[in-house]
């Protein structure tokens, strides 16, 4: 790395409430910030992947509200929050009764980023940096925030999504309407209207839905 992660995520960042998730605090960046205003080319230079970890994004924010509302869901169970950039649905998870929670993101910056994020809310996560899909986990249940994004992506995903269902892990999903959502493989949770930054998304409020994802028979 180019720059040291802590450092710079002090810097460019503020300690703030997501506004759907008023109980936990992030260190995020808003309009306010420099990193806002950095081009990918300008990212790359100082050796910085998008920094997806600096914002609470839709998907993630319903998920995490879903979790503090319903903590039956994960109280006393092994979490896997996937893709976990901030680490908001797993600080969740915790806060909400976890037993334990590990935190899934292939970004080494986003280490960094739920380290202080975990500890400016008095929690403690796991993390691995591995690549997960298509590797066998070992948790009850998986929580994933904005993940169907990307086409490619996506088509990796929804099989090895359908195989820990198989294998009886509950999976949820947090999602304001991506491109690639797998709707035909998802039972509808809840729906929350979620305040994001219009920089980031196409308006102001985004309605984000919480599935479980593999359907029931």
């Amino acid at each position: 790395m180019k720059t040291d992660p802590e450092a710079f995520i002090r810097a460019n960042t503020s300690l703030m409430a997501p506004p759907h998730v008023p109980e936990i605090s992030l260190h995020l960046a808003s309009e306010a910030h420099e990193l806002w205003l950095k081009t990918e080319e300008e990212l790359e230079a100082i050796g910085l992947p998008p920094p997806f970890w600096a914002f609470a994004w839709a998907g993630g924010q319903g998920l995490a509200r879903y979790i503090l509302d319903h903590p039956e869901m994960v109280r006393g169970k092994r979490v896997l929050d996937f893709a976990s950039g901030s680490g908001l649905v797993g600080i969740a998870a915790m806060m909400a009764g976890a037993r334990e929670v590990t935190a899934a993101d292939i970004d080494p910056w986003a280490e960094t980023a739920i380290r202080l994020n975990a500890k400016a809310n008095g929690i403690l996560l796991g993390f691995t940096g591995a690549d997960l899909i298509g590797q066998d986990i070992d948790a009850d249940i998986v929580l994933a925030g904005d993940v169907f994004y990307d086409r490619a992506f996506a088509e990796a995903l929804v099989p090895w999504l359908t195989r820990l269902t198989g294998q009886g892990i509950l999976v949820l999903v947090g999602d304001p309407g991506r491109s690639y959502l797998p709707r035909e493989q998802l039972e509808f949770c809840a729906a929350y209207q979620v305040p994001v930054t219009r920089a980031l998304e196409d308006s102001e409020i985004k309605k984000t839905t919480v599935w479980r994802f593999g359907l029931r028979s």
